[in-house]
């Protein structure tokens, strides 16, 4: 065997065998230390500090074979301190196999505690088993290599699954490997998922055994559900997603193939979430979204699937059992409605929701899962054409999305096709009658869909996007044809354009629109912009800002669509609006109800106390446009002046100076009075008693010609029957009051209903009742009271329109009063400011100074002349001659010298001693006094 000496871990010296064993020779035993270590190095280090054990040690011998071997040491500490004696025994041979299987062992136990698996060997015979040190980690027992009965592994799964795994190893098929999940219980009371692997195979005497590896796959089977959850369920609401819906619907389509069944899927949307995700942050918006979660998920009924698809939209695929009860959907819809039109708090507001809900029916609109949630979105986009919140779907729902997909489309190259073009409508004052402006509209013809309707392609191109690019082709296109114009000497009125609330939000919107008037040399008065009414909801922190941009440019600002949703009046006061548009849904004519008057009147006046002026959109009628005259409207537009035309016939309109008629705006002034009966005896009865009295007299069959005629006429009395066919004269004279309550009213009737005509005098309708048959005279005499009652209310009404006036006028002249008053306070602060810091400077000055007006008198003094006067008040007030023996004629005198010179210098007598003095006059010609600066004891050299 092979002997190694060692002293300190360094090799003193190795016999003839273990040289041989190294791979070396004979000569090796006689090396010193250094040569064994060189030749050896990865030996030595693994020869040191053994004890009493037995070591196994590996190394290179010389010529590059590998050495396996063990090593002994023993002690001679005694003989020579820390010296050893190494055995090494050559156990190459013997060593591969039994290393093979250490590290088979070793790595099989390190594979199982990394994997969390444990492996088994069962003797199909006799039952016994032997587990795995992983198997018996992986159950929390300690580790025996004992075999046991196989039954035992059995107690540790769960004992509703020890039968289902009993037969899957009884009826395995030899050499088939096989796999199953199932649950174990360790020791410890923890559940966990296993995958368990198995085979059974026959050894050469035929005898059966089992091989098993179980592996706890908990974790795993978490995280596939966890998937699984994320990827069928939304994150922010918790309800299902657009993917697992789609699964619902198709299994529920798969199920009505052989039960056939009907159910329903609800499309609804609310833009509050996105709306407040804009206006207030992705928390707001996420606080809508999961308290419309909470509603819908309260009215779901077992069976049905509530859904968040994206953002705003959700999805409700109702039950075939709660459908049966609802054929078309519209119960659930309308509940949806319901459930949604209350507020709901977002942090300090209160937020009302609401929703659009489109419903789609199986098998009647679609069969695929896909298709039936598109059929109940396509529904739903037809709400907005249509004003309602439900829709159910229909055939023409199809034809109108494909439409809708063909504008977008074509909308997109519109411009680079020239498809776009601009025509003008002309917009009037009601005062004059003279067109002051005209507003821009875009039109579209499409070469594949035709001329599309402004109405039509103009939602597509808010929800898509490209209102943006459309508004800036049309300002470009505005911009030059309005250069075009003023180069050819063609006077234009200032000419408006619309800005959607989208292109509002974009940060560059003024710079545009300033760097495009710019571009074309457009002066600011030209140009004006029109907002929609939404823009005070939608326009964000930013409107405000960008609209007074616009105003300090000098464009007029107009609000249009007033009246047509919801306004923040406390934000509209706020913002530097100049005309308010009335929308045409709040335009009405003579015969709209009482209500719809009062509310066009009431926006008219609203606009005037914010100093605004109000214009009326979409007149259609003389009956619309006289209502509005009287209830002082300022401007209009719409079909009754003139519909939206191209650029060369609005030329043609200017220079023929179209105008609204004289007839409708000042009617000429005459006591009118107006007869309503539908007895023609009566009337012409009637009209020879009051011809004597020379008024203008117009008729009227009944109460509808009636307002028409107050429509053609400024009607100062108004004689009515009561008893006419389609409106009484009461309910006629109350219309009367409602659109003129100017007018005086007086009943004329044979049959005495007190009751309503009571009510009528009481509400202010009738100025007097009268009865039939009359007496000329009396009649007559009441007719004439009513005119002067009406004569002297006109009187005070323009008396009241005077005061009111003055009064305005005298407040604008106090403020520019007041402004002027100001100016001057701050002027004379200033100026008192100056004097004090002038003031202050002459004081710190270290020469003493005096100064003399032209009127001989000292008005100026400093505080050095006090300190070398020995004085502590100044000479303020006296004379040049009493203070300083000289007058000031001699002052003058000295200070207007010949030679050109600046100053001049003295000598005075004050406070008893002799001064030099430098005397200067203020100006040329001295009118404004003299400055005189005093020296004592001036010597020769400081003269010099």
């Amino acid at each position: 065997m092979g002997l190694c000496v060692m002293q300190h871990g360094r090799p003193l010296f190795i016999n003839r065998h273990m040289a041989r064993t190294l791979g070396g020779d004979d000569s090796d035993t006689h090396a010193a230390a250094a040569h064994l270590e060189q030749r050896w190095p990865d030996l030595w280090p693994q020869l040191q500090h053994i004890g009493s054990e037995t070591r196994a040690v590996h190394c290179r011998r010389a010529d590059g074979s590998l050495l396996v071997g063990r090593a002994y040491t023993r002690s001679l500490h005694k003989l020579l301190d820390g010296t050893e004696v190494v055995t090494l025994v050559d156990d190459t041979r013997r060593e591969g196999p039994g290393f093979s299987a250490t590290w088979r062992a070793r790595m099989l136990e390190q594979a199982e505690t990394i994997g969390r698996s444990g492996s088994a060997e069962i003797d199909m015979a006799t039952g016994r088993m032997v587990a795995s040190k992983g198997l018996h980690q992986l159950l929390g027992t300690p580790f025996s290599p004992q075999p046991r009965r196989g039954a035992s592994f059995l107690r540790w799964v769960p004992v509703e699954e020890r039968g289902y795994i009993a037969a899957i190893w009884q009826g395995a098929i030899t050499d088939e490997p096989f796999e199953f999940q199932h649950r174990l219980i360790a020791q410890d009371g923890t559940r966990m998922e296993v995958l368990q692997r198995g085979m059974v195979e026959a050894d050469a005497a035929g005898r059966l055994h089992g091989y098993l590896i179980v592996q706890d796959i908990t974790a795993q089977r978490e995280a596939e559900q966890r998937i699984q959850q994320l990827a069928h369920q939304d994150g922010i609401t918790g309800l299902s997603n657009r993917t697992f819906l789609l699964d619902q619907i198709d299994a529920a389509v798969n199920h009505a193939r052989w039960d056939p069944s009907t159910f329903l899927v609800l499309s609804i949307q609310v833009d509050k979430v996105d709306q407040l995700k804009q206006a207030m942050g992705y928390g707001a918006g996420d606080s809508m979204a999961q308290a419309v979660a909470e509603r819908l998920k309260a009215l779901a009924e077992p069976g049905d699937i509530v859904a968040r698809i994206d953002g705003g939209e959700f999805a409700i695929m109702v039950s075939p059992q709660s459908s049966r009860l609802d054929a078309t959907g519209h119960i659930h819809a309308r509940a949806v409605v319901q459930a949604l039109s209350h507020a709901e708090r977002v942090g300090v507001s209160e937020i009302v929701p609401s929703a659009c809900v489109g419903v789609a029916r199986f098998p009647q609109d679609a069969e695929a899962a896909g298709e039936l949630l598109e059929a109940a979105q396509m529904a739903r986009m037809r709400i907005d054409a249509q004003g309602e919140q439900v829709a159910v779907f229909t055939p023409e729902t199809r034809a109108m999305a494909l439409r809708r997909l063909a504008i977008e489309s074509g909308l997109r190259h519109a411009a680079e096709r020239g498809e776009l073009t601009l025509s003008y409508q002309l917009q009037a004052d009601l005062g004059s009658g003279e067109v002051i402006g005209a507003q821009a509209v875009l039109e579209w013809t499409s070469a594949e869909l035709g001329p599309v309707p402004v109405e039509e392609f103009m939602p597509v191109a808010l929800q898509s996007g490209l209102v943006v690019s459309l508004g800036d082709w049309k300002r470009n296109a505005l911009c030059a044809q309005l250069q075009i114009w003023e180069q050819t000497k063609v006077r234009v009125p200032r000419m408006s354009t619309r800005i959607s609330t989208l292109e509002l939000q974009q940060h560059d919107v003024f710079e545009k629109v300033r760097h495009t008037m710019k571009q074309y040399g457009l002066s600011p008065q030209s140009l004006g912009v029109e907002i929609s009414e939404r823009a005070l909801v939608e326009g964000g922190d930013g409107l405000a800002p960008t609209l007074s941009q616009l105003k300090a440019l000098g464009v007029e600002i107009t609000l249009g669509d007033f009246g047509a949703n919801f306004t923040n009046l406390a934000l509209l006061r706020s913002l530097p609006v100049d005309v308010i548009k009335i929308d045409r849904s709040c335009v009405p004519d003579v015969t709209a109800a009482v209500g719809a008057v009062s509310l066009t009147r009431a926006i008219i006046n609203m606009g005037h106390s914010l100093q605004m002026q109000v214009m009326a959109e979409g007149v259609e009628t003389t009956g619309q446009l006289t209502l509005l005259i009287a209830s002082g409207c300022d401007r209009m537009q719409g079909p009754v002046l003139a519909s939206p035309v191209n650029g060369e016939t609005f030329i043609q309109m200017l220079s023929q100076r179209k105008r609204l008629p004289d007839s409708m705006l000042s009617r000429r002034r005459e006591r009118t009075l107006l007869l309503v009966d539908d007895e023609p005896s009566i009337v012409s009865s009637l009209k020879r008693l009051f011809r004597r009295d020379g008024y203008r007299i117009v008729t009227a069959s009944g109460g509808a010609e009636g307002l028409q005629r107050m429509t053609e006429y400024e009607v100062d009395v108004v004689l009515s029957d009561q008893r006419m066919p389609g409106m009484t004269g009461v309910e006629f004279l109350r219309r009367a009051k409602d659109l003129y309550p100017d007018t005086v009213r007086l009943v004329l009737s044979g049959y005495t209903e007190l009751q309503s005509i009571t009510d009528a005098v009481n509400e202010g309708a009738i100025y007097r009742f009268l009865t039939k048959p009359w007496d000329d005279e009396r009649l007559l005499e009441h007719v004439r009271e009513a005119f002067a009652h009406k004569e002297m209310a006109d009187e005070n009404k323009r008396l009241a329109t005077e005061v009111v006036s003055a009064s305005e006028a005298l407040t604008r002249a106090n403020e520019r009063l007041e402004q002027v008053l100001g100016n001057q306070q701050r002027q004379i602060d200033l100026e008192a400011a100056r004097a004090n810091t002038a003031r202050d400077l002459l004081d710190a000055l270290p020469v003493a100074l005096l100064g003399v007006d032209s009127h001989g008198t000292i008005v100026l003094t400093n505080l050095e002349l006090q300190r070398v006067l020995g004085t502590d008040t100044p000479m303020l007030g006296a004379t040049a001659a009493q203070a300083l023996g000289q007058d000031y004629e001699t002052l003058i005198a000295a200070a207007s010298t010949s030679d050109g010179q600046p100053m001049r210098m003295v000598t005075l007598s004050l406070g008893g001693r002799n001064w030099q003095a430098w005397v200067r006059a203020l100006d040329h010609a001295a009118s404004r006094g003299v400055v005189l600066t005093l020296i004592p004891n001036v010597s020769q050299q400081a003269q010099s």
